[in-house]
């Protein structure tokens, strides 16, 4: 892949260098001194080492064998001392460096100033101006290689290096030699990354390099990923390009074990290349920051930053540093990012299936694709893994010289065992969330992963979760993300990871965990009777219908469970108790006929039970304060509601389909905060509330009851009814008292055969956009319309225009 910049063209990974490092040097200041220290200790380190004295005889022509040794080198350490410029040799060959810097883009500079202060470097003073004046005379006819020479030096002297007193070489070797070390260290655990070079590119076209201002960058995804891989190798291969450069790894934990005042002397450390500094208080290391990166064009990354104290005591602010700098960040929480307001914010993505085969291969047998026999298996394990790098490098590790029998072990072992190595990833940032955002995180890796967002939030609520901040932070720490239509996704292995921390509660034990979900735990715990206040909440979703035997107190000492969630069970004992603490209860095909009777759940919010057996929900008053939402939709043999006297909160009630029942209770006409009232299809009721006092009500539905013949007269509060829904009932006309629906866009009569009269009062209501009356076939009279206003009247004509023959009488009057 070839990256483009300013013009030249480069590779992120140049392929193998015939020297790791070339020295740059005048021989009459260093050659027995420095350089001998310095040569030594980089050939005991095996770093493959240019010294032009050793491998080039002085009688060859310097120029083609001294360029070309230049250009093959990955490094070039650069020694000015007194007498450096007095050489036309050195001063070519630092062109040459420096040329090769600026073209080749993988070929960096180390410079260090023996017994040379740096500003005489840069500003040729002292020794260095007097060697030029000299220079200047010997090449008066050719200035334009002096310019060459001055602006190497210059470029050069600008790039943060050591300055060694003369007396002192021994104690500068090791850090300049460790720098370089590990410097090609990273280097080369870089080679052979799978998919590396597009999200480097990527990150790269945040960086935009080319321009003058102070850029910010952050990189942020789920632990493990590849943040810091793809930060690292835009570090080595881009690094070169600024005159300093630092990279704080791992600033969280480095910040808990070291504290930050340790973080802020390396940094220093790293970009003035000086050993020793030391800080006494972080605010004092904001301050030294502050003033001394403000002078230098400098490349900082800061790796894994979990909080913003960290930031604002390491990088803070765009004017810490010269323009040009650049400063990348990489996290596992985007609110960071933004609240700092980074200029780009990155997100890594998973590895392709093709990507991941590649590098489980790599790690596993050292080639680019597997063996044979190894494919299918290999297929398996990146499918486990969902495109996750850290994940499929530990597998590729483990599986590793394995046989593929027990490849296939370690599959059906993964399926109920998630590898520790893994869990402590993830793990940091569930540690990192307060309670109830765990409790949240939990709720949905057990139970709701990929479900609709408003549903698991409504849910949620009910537990007192505040689950709408508590979601935006999990999503901010890459633990959820929100697909376009608005479902809720953890990645498989972030799922898998958060049931992994409840199944640990209690290892041997599911009656002592706080969430169970495996139809074998709930079974063993229901039938046996084992369970305890633990428990929290139930989720039970079988493929098909079941018989169980649970125990008919199985839910009696299950004092603290508040969530209940079951589908497809058919009970073969009846339940004698519900924990009073429920606040969520939705059971499909309940089998029994009621709820137990001493159930007396103050705290229920919502109550589903939809194709049940249930005839009565309860006897007589029951006083639920917290009951929002009552759905029993298709229970075919309920035959009657219950007093909702003292349920006043209710907000929905829907008893569509069922198609026993005969009577609502009164109660239901004087519900205040009710919204929805939905009795679709009731095919057997016949007798409703008289009137209607609900001043919430905002949809009514009736549609399908075909033995209802009046429907309830309308008070005057009901002003925001929206929607009213009676067509295929046997209803003969309207209440006169429709005037008060004054928020009413929508009634549908259509199909109600008996209807013959419309009351005139349905002609004021102005807010009246659809009004459906096909199939009314004796619909035979309508007052008298002329004050019906004419946008009404146009409505009225599109109506009959489109149900054609429909309602004849009608159209007849109104034309």
């Amino acid at each position: 892949m070839a990256l483009i910049n300013d013009g030249s063209t480069f590779s992120l990974r140049t392929g193998k260098w015939v020297f790791e490092v070339f020295l740059n040097f005048r021989g009459e200041d260093t050659r027995h001194s420095f350089l001998r220290l310095l040569y030594d200790a980089l050939v005991e380190k095996q770093i493959s080492t240019f010294r032009d004295d050793k491998v080039l005889e002085r009688g060859k022509p310097i120029p083609s064998e001294l360029l070309k040794a230049i250009e093959e080198s990955r490094f070039s350490v650069v020694i000015f001392s007194k007498n450096y410029a007095t050489s036309s040799w050195c001063l070519d060959e630092l062109a040459k460096i420096v040329e090769c810097r600026q073209k080749m883009k993988g070929h960096t500079i180390f410079p260090v100033f023996y017994d040379v202060e740096p500003t005489e470097v840069r500003k040729q003073k002292g020794s260095f101006g007097e060697a030029f004046a000299k220079h200047e005379e010997v090449f008066k006819e050719n200035l334009e290689r002096v310019k060459r020479w001055r602006d190497a030096l210059t470029e050069v002297a600008n790039i943060s290096g050591w300055v060694i007193p003369k007396g002192q070489e021994s104690e500068y070797i090791e850090p300049i030699v460790e720098k370089i070390f590990k410097t090609l260290s990273s280097i080369k655990l870089n080679e052979g990354l799978v998919g590396i070079d597009s999200r480097v590119w990527e990150v790269y076209s945040c960086l935009k390099i080319g321009l003058t201002d102070v850029h910010m960058i952050g990189i942020y995804g789920t632990g493990g990923i590849g943040k810091t891989t793809i930060a690292r190798v835009v570090y080595d291969s881009f690094s070169n390009q600024f005159e300093a450069s630092s990279f704080l790894h791992n600033v969280r934990e480095t910040a808990e074990r070291e504290g930050l005042a340790y973080l802020q002397e390396q940094l220093l450390s790293d970009i003035f290349m000086e050993r020793n500094i030391r800080i006494s208080d972080v605010d004092n290391g904001v301050r030294l920051i502050r003033h001394r990166l403000c002078n230098k064009k400098v490349l900082l990354v800061l790796d894994d930053v979990d909080c913003l104290d960290q930031l604002y005591k390491l990088a803070c602010k765009r004017d810490w540093f010269r323009p040009g700098s650049r400063i990348v960040i990489t996290t596992r929480d985007e609110h960071l990012l933004k609240t700092l307001e980074v200029d780009e914010i990155h997100r890594p993505k998973e590895l392709s299936s093709e990507e991941a085969v590649r590098l489980l291969s790599l790690t596993c047998f050292g080639s680019e694709h597997p063996p044979e026999g190894y494919m299918e298996m290999s297929n398996h394990v990146v499918s486990y893994a969902h495109g996750l790098p850290l994940a499929i490098k530990f597998l590729g590790s483990f599986l590793d010289g394995r046989s593929i029998p027990a490849w296939k072990s370690c599959l059906e072992r993964l399926e109920n065992n998630f590898p520790t190595e893994i869990l402590q990833v993830f793990q940091i940032s569930f540690d990192s969330l307060q309670e109830v955002e765990k409790e949240t995180f939990l709720h949905i890796a057990c139970f709701f992963n990929g479900e609709d967002q408003d549903r698991i939030v409504e849910i949620l609520d009910y537990l007192e979760l505040y689950p709408k901040i508590a979601i935006s932070i999990l999503i901010d720490k890459s633990l959820l993300s929100v697909s376009l239509d608005k479902q809720l996704w953890m990645h498989p292995l972030v799922q898998q990871m958060g049931r992994e921390i409840i199944f640990r509660e209690s290892p041997k034990f599911p009656w002592e965990r706080s969430r169970l979900w495996l139809p074998k735990d709930i079974d063993l715990v229901l039938t046996d009777n084992m369970g305890t206040k633990a428990i929290q909440s139930i989720v039970l979703d079988l493929p098909a219908q079941k018989e169980v035997h649970w125990h008919p107190e199985a839910f009696s000492k299950m004092h603290c469970l508040v969530l209940l969630k079951i589908h497809n069970v058919q009970l073969q004992h009846k339940l004698t108790h519900f924990p009073n603490g429920l606040r969520f209860v939705e059971w499909s095909g309940y089998s029994l006929k009621s709820l137990p009777p001493n159930f007396e759940p103050k705290m229920l919010v919502e109550l589903r039970m939809c194709h049940s057996n249930i005839e009565l929900l309860w006897n007589g008053v029951k006083q639920l304060d917290s009951l929002r939402f009552i759905k029993l939709s298709h229970s075919r043999n309920l035959v009657r509601t219950p007093d909702f006297s003292e349920t006043r909160e209710l907000e929905r009630i829907d008893f569509e389909g069922c198609t026993n029942l005969i009577e609502v209770h009164p109660s239901v006409g004087v519900l205040k905060r009710l919204i929805f009232l939905n009795l679709k299809d009731c095919t057997s009721l016949v007798s409703l509330p008289s009137k209607l006092e609900m001043e919430s009500l905002e949809i009514f539905t009736l549609s399908g009851c075909s033995k209802v013949k009046k429907i309830p007269e309308f008070t005057k509060n009901m002003e925001r009814l929206r929607e009213l829904h009676v067509n295929g009932t046997a209803i003969v006309d309207l209440p006169s008292s429709i005037e008060h629906l004054t928020s009413l866009s929508l009634l549908n009569i259509s199909h109600c055969k008996n209807l013959v009269h419309l009351p005139c009062a349905i002609l004021q209501l102005e807010l009246l956009r659809d009004f459906i009356v096909l199939g009314c076939s004796r619909l035979a009279t309508f007052d008298d319309h002329e004050s019906f206003p004419a946008r009404k009247r146009s409505i009225w004509l599109w109506v009959e225009e489109f149900f054609k023959g429909s309602c004849r009488r009608v159209k007849s009057k109104l034309s």
